[in-house]
């Protein structure tokens, strides 16, 4: 019996530590937990700045010493920083602890006693630009999709867009119509929880499983594309059935051809393929504190032909958000190592002064540096002679991919009328020393070229005009 209580009690000292070490954050910025709420009663939530110092998220007292939640730019910053009313979302809801956690000085603890007052709770500093964000707000125009914007070297997040949106401070006003069935969901944020075919940006990893496979001969790859393809009763085309004669690796990459990279498609391993796509996070856990949707990949050993094409292009049943994209790129602009992403980039009492700060760490190595070289080489092509040449020439170098993502309108009923296509921009700056990864997602926008590069244009362009310091 000693024993044995010994264990228990050994045990439950065991819990306790990995509790307080390791669940506790996570319980902390649960938005179920109500525990903080209590302190309403002596702490004024703390302030929410963007990282060039503008109040995104601030409390105002009136006359009557009534507390009201503001937030100065209004839709632009909604779904990334949240809102407190009816609930809590965003960074709102998941730094609610701290926001509601005063590290003011003692002499200010003790004033505020003194004079019955409440303090001020503890300020985020965020990794986002509000110049950034405005830009990539702007840009993504009357366009329902999502805009991210990354620091490859760091994880740092810059920019996170989501549209349709709202105000959050109108909240109470507007929240029926907000959660109407017809609303085409502005509360959902589209960037980490929208699900989207990848379309042609899957090509990213259709290569580098090719690279794997056949790591001394892809460089010998040639296919003769005649516009389309059929395989039983399957037939991939390229866009408008464009003949792009004959291709290598490379030039199938740059041309977006979707006929060699079906072609490529049957040549792997299904296997293989689904464990490199999961081994990328695919059907997983992603690293970010937002709520997220896990992207989807289905293929395996027992995939049929037409799956396995459809699925080389990035069309079947993959499903991917455009947070997850960014990621992806950011490990391909960073020698094929992923940093965590991150969106605070420190924490500060009413006085200004750090209480604690964001360290850049690795999460995962995705890619062999050599992998991404050679990725980074072709997502290159794209720009310089491909279908992203609209950002050649701008003073900056940009290495991308384009995509054009068809899904059905009105369900399957196999005529081309009741299809559409989402346009896609993944891809990153300075391509020597890449400075940022700009993911783009924008709903029934056509072709890639025709919408999310125009889009992700805009962003680059404000990075480097406003935000970049040499």
């Amino acid at each position: 019996m000693a024993y044995l209580f010994s264990a228990m009690f050994l045990s439950l000292v065991g819990y306790l530590v990995y509790f307080n070490v390791v669940l506790i954050d996570g319980v902390n910025r649960n938005p179920n937990n109500s525990k903080r709420d209590a302190q309403e009663a002596y702490v004024i939530r703390g302030t929410i700045y963007s990282s060039d110092g503008e109040v995104l998220a601030g409390t105002n007292i009136d006359e009557e010493g009534n507390e009201i939640r503001v937030y100065p730019w209004s839709n632009v910053f909604a779904h990334i920083v949240g809102y407190t009313v009816n609930g809590k979302s965003g960074l709102e809801a998941i730094y609610n602890n701290d926001l509601m956690t005063s590290n003011s000085s003692i002499q200010d603890q003790v004033g505020s006693e003194k004079n019955n007052e409440k303090l001020r709770g503890d300020s985020l500093v965020l990794t986002l630009d509000s110049r950034l964000q405005e830009a990539a707000y702007n840009a993504l125009g009357a366009y329902k999709g999502a805009v991210v914007v990354m620091e490859p070297s760091t994880g740092k997040v810059l920019a996170m867009v989501s549209k349709p949106d709202f105000d959050p401070n109108d909240m109470a006003n507007q929240w029926e119509i907000l959660n109407a069935d017809d609303s085409q969901s502005p509360l959902l944020n589209r960037a980490t929880q929208g699900l989207y075919p990848p379309g042609s940006t899957f090509k990213i990893l259709t290569t580098l499983e090719y690279l794997r496979e056949f790591p001394n001969d892809y460089m010998n790859y040639t296919y003769d594309c005649q516009g389309s393809m059929s395989q039983g009763d399957v037939t991939i085309k390229c866009y408008d059935y464009e003949v792009h004669g004959f291709e290598d690796l490379q030039g199938s990459f740059q041309h977006s051809c979707n006929t060699s990279f079906a072609n490529i498609g049957l040549q792997l391993d299904n296997d293989k393929f689904a464990q490199m796509c999961e081994s990328v996070m695919f059907n997983g856990k992603l690293p970010t504190v937002l709520p997220y949707s896990s992207s989807q990949f289905t293929l395996n050993g027992n995939s049929s032909v037409g799956e396995t094409m459809q699925t080389a292009i990035g069309q079947g049943d993959t499903l991917v958000s455009p947070f997850h994209m960014a990621l992806i790129v950011s490990a391909v602009a960073n020698d094929g190592v992923l940093m965590t992403p991150y969106f605070v980039d420190h924490i500060e009492n009413s006085d200004g002064i750090k209480v604690s700060d964001t360290k850049a760490i690795q999460y995962k190595k995705l890619m062999e540096s050599d992998e991404a070289r050679i990725l980074n080489e072709y997502m290159q092509s794209v720009v310089n002679g491909g279908t992203a040449s609209s950002l050649s020439g701008m003073g900056y170098s940009v290495a991308g991919k384009t995509g054009s993502a068809e899904y059905e309108v009105n369900g399957n009923t196999g005529s081309e009328d009741n299809f559409s296509t989402h346009s896609w921009f993944v891809g990153f700056s300075n391509v020597e020393d890449p400075d940022i990864v700009v993911s783009v997602i924008a709903e029934d926008g056509g072709t890639g070229s025709s919408a999310a590069v125009p889009i992700a244009r805009e962003v680059f362009n404000s990075y480097y005009n406003y935000v970049k310091t040499y």
